[in-house]
């Protein structure tokens, strides 16, 4: 399956695993490489000590291609960098921050550069600090996230029509099916979160991973515009920042709500009362916890299935 993205990364499938923080570390990245994908370190929870051990890791366990996600509004960014070019990772994703800060830095030492975007205005400005790829990340998507709101149906082609470089569509993307309605919408290949969350090899604790099996249509929701928009699960916590808008809470109190560690609390330490709870609207499709492995080939077969079917038409 050869196109921009596969020939980008060196990769066999355009099927890129999202780089997402407390859930993707060494284990997974190296699992969805060595089956044909492009595996992700989700650096946003590690110090530089802990990321340069995860990519030492990731690179003893596959002779693949692999990246780190790197926040550039993380504390750590600029040590992260550093060991970034020290380990000579050779693809890095960038997000939540302004590309034209490090881009040109990577890319002078040979790194593929892809940034996160979640409409036009920042995919040209990515494009003016000379990304070589863009991942368009739909309203659907969970995690941190747009706050237009803007589907992936409507931001694929937006894009698509208004830049010549790959794109990577992002959020509501779960199987083979999803994977051709982005390709066939002006994608060049799809990021796929939530599912490998669900993945054995994901460090999602399993109080979280059994919470997703649970889950209903609206169980999730966009919120917190206000600090960072995030679409989290709707807990004790979510209905505390709820409380808290209903009686005109400021950025302040919010804050002070959010406090710190909300996510490692939720998703990695599996408190699902108080944490903070990350996953996608596409959870409520979810039923099964698998190998990364046995992921990577149902999202293929099904995609070359629908394929056929759809030349069928």
């Amino acid at each position: 399956m050869k196109n921009k993205i596969t020939q980008l990364f060196s990769i066999k499938y355009p099927l890129i695993q999202a780089g997402m923080v407390w859930c993707s570390g060494w284990r997974l990245a190296s699992a969805v490489s060595n089956n044909g994908g492009l595996g992700i370190i989700g650096s946003g929870s590690m110090r530089p000590d802990v990321l340069r051990e995860h990519i030492q890791k990731c690179r003893s366990n596959t002779q693949f291609n692999f990246a780190v996600n790197l926040p550039l509004l993380f504390p750590y960014a600029a040590e992260h960098i550093d060991v970034i070019i020290q380990e000579k990772v050779p693809i890095v994703f960038t997000s939540a921050g302004n590309p034209e800060i490090w881009t040109q830095k990577l890319k002078n030492h040979n790194i593929i550069v892809v940034h996160v975007v979640s409409n036009l205005k920042f995919a040209l400005k990515a494009i003016n600090a000379g990304v070589d790829a863009l991942v368009c990340e739909g309203f659907e998507a969970g995690g941190h996230n747009g706050k237009e709101e803007t589907t992936s149906f409507c931001l694929i082609p937006l894009i698509k029509k208004n830049v010549d470089i790959p794109l990577i569509a992002a959020g509501g993307i779960s199987s083979g099916k999803s994977m051709l309605a982005a390709m066939i919408l002006g994608a060049d290949g799809v990021q796929v979160g939530s599912r490998f969350v669900m993945s054995q090899e994901s460090s999602a604790h399993i109080n979280f991973k059994n919470k997703i099996l649970s889950l209903k249509a609206g169980d999730t929701i966009l919120t917190l515009k206000e600090i960072t928009p995030v679409r989290m699960i709707k807990n004790d916590f979510y209905f505390e920042l709820k409380n808290a808008y209903l009686k005109n809470a400021s950025v302040e109190e919010l804050s002070n709500i959010l406090g710190k560690g909300r996510a490692k609390k939720g998703m990695f330490l599996g408190d699902l009362v108080n944490g903070e709870l990350e996953i996608g609207q596409i959870s409520c499709l979810l039923d099964s916890i698998q190998p990364a492995s046995e992921i990577i080939e149902e999202i293929i077969t099904e995609f070359n299935l629908a394929k056929i079917k759809v030349s069928q038409l």
